[in-house]
């Protein structure tokens, strides 16, 4: 009798040890994983092309009038301590606006520092080609198509110096001079390189 005892206690040891092994078994299989990490979010951002960043400046660039941009082509003319703001191509005035001509076309315009370069004014997101004889003060007169940068310039137009609109008054900004207020002829023969060019933040 001791044996049948024997036998069924073992027997009985036996299925629970077998039955423990399934439940963990069972449970390894069942168990959730570790929750994985939320993916990160990226962005790509495509930087803005040339023409884009043009057309937001001009953009952003408020209405101004032609007697506003003469008034602020005034101004360099004694900022710098009751002298002409000196001509710089690689240097900024106070305001943040370039020291060279188009930057200094650029402060007369109200537009984003440091301001366009000669070439990019002539751009339709910030003047649109007019005739010479349509002139009006706060107008420009460009060239912009020289492979030297030391022939690119931009003046602004102040009137007319004559009846024969041969001569006219207008501000620059003069490498070694700075801000000044002069008579030119600039564009007048259609020889020359320079042509007019109308603001299209200007209003009137």
């Amino acid at each position: 009798m001791s044996k049948n005892i024997s036998k069924n206690t073992t027997r009985r040891w036996g299925m629970a040890v077998l039955t423990a092994a399934v439940c963990v078994g069972s449970a390894a299989l069942t168990a959730p994983s570790a929750p994985a990490a939320p993916p990160t979010a990226t962005r790509t951002i495509s930087a803005p092309s040339p023409h884009s960043q043009f057309t937001q400046a001009a953009q952003a660039a408020p209405g101004i009038s032609r007697a506003q941009v003469l008034e602020r082509a005034k101004t360099w003319l004694t900022a710098n301590n009751g002298r002409p703001v000196p001509y710089f191509q690689n240097k900024y005035w106070k305001g943040g606006y370039r020291q060279d001509c188009s930057g200094y076309a650029s402060m007369a315009l109200g537009l984003s520092m440091p301001g366009p370069n000669t070439v990019q004014l002539k751009k339709s997101a910030y003047t649109r080609p007019i005739a010479m004889s349509q002139l009006a003060p706060g107008d420009l007169v460009i060239k912009a198509n020289s492979n030297s940068a030391d022939e690119r310039h931009v003046v602004i137009f102040d009137g007319w110096a004559n009846n024969t609109h041969t001569v006219y008054k207008s501000y620059e900004q003069a490498g070694g001079v700075g801000t000044r207020w002069k008579q030119h002829s600039y564009g007048v023969n259609g020889r020359d390189g320079y042509h007019a060019y109308r603001p299209v933040n200007i209003t009137g």
